[in-house]
């Protein structure tokens, strides 16, 4: 039987999403918990990585297990079983070729800003207290939707085959005094949140001009788009599925 798991967690004490050596990564906590519950091994995959530190309030990922389990149940065992930074939010049987990946049609990411010291959100939002332009911002943001090449934008060392994306949303908000850009696209390349939100800071407090992301977004050219913006700051808040994968 093949299931989706909708998660969240907080990822200020793990390295990312992925399985990596030497280092505790989301991945590989839930996969040892899954096995020892399940008395198996299972592999997961998930929907797609976050970076050190980055946090995810739906993330989802796929398991192949052996017999047919009760969601409710397992979903309660494996989160007595989990950190406190890690929570399994849904369980639910899907097809048997659904892929938590490949299958997901659109992610939204939220980037949280604030200009003022605040404990209660130091992990999760990034404190910066310059001046910034929300108009000039939220022009330039207004000039990412569509399918483009966002290679500007992405990690050097990457292993993707092409750059381009369709970004279906790009928009600043502030809520209860935090300063939100909200970006949803049909997928996401390494570092792109992170290097649109340094760019459009820099245009924020006029470092550049809202026509500069024209130019920079044709320039393919990482060293022509702002500085990536703390992890800490960055959340991955929504994945979208077909509905007709679900099963249960």
């Amino acid at each position: 039987m093949r299931y989706f798991f909708e998660i969240a967690y907080k990822g200020t004490n793990y390295h990312g999403w992925q399985i990596q050596k030497n280092t505790v990564s989301v991945q590989q906590v839930l996969t040892e918990k899954l096995s020892i519950i399940l008395n198996e091994n299972v592999t997961i995959t998930g929907s797609g990585r976050t970076d050190t530190g980055v946090h995810a309030r739906q993330q989802y990922f796929h398991v192949n297990i052996i017999q047919k389990v009760n969601a409710l149940q397992l979903m309660n065992q494996l989160n007595s079983f989990l950190p406190s930074d890690i929570s399994i939010r849904s369980i639910r049987e899907v097809a048997a070729s659904a892929h938590a990946r490949f299958d997901a049609t659109r992610r939204t990411y939220e980037y949280w800003i604030i200009n003022h010291k605040d404990p209660f959100l130091d992990d999760v939002a990034y404190r910066y207290t310059k001046y910034l332009d929300i108009e000039n911002m939220n022009e330039a943001a207004s000039i990412l939707p569509g399918e483009k090449d966002f290679k500007s934008f992405s990690k050097i060392k990457t292993d993707v085959n092409h750059f381009i994306c369709e970004v279906f949303e790009a928009k600043w908000n502030a809520k209860n005094g935090i300063l939100i850009f909200r970006i949803s696209a049909n997928r996401f390349l390494r570092g792109m949140v992170r290097a649109i939100t340094g760019t459009l800071l820099d245009i924020g407090t006029r470092n550049k001009k809202v026509d500069d992301m024209h130019v920079i977004l044709q320039s393919g050219d990482r060293k022509a788009s702002g500085r990536s913006v703390p992890a800490k700051g960055l959340c991955l808040t929504e994945v979208y599925y077909p509905r007709e994968i679900f099963i249960t």
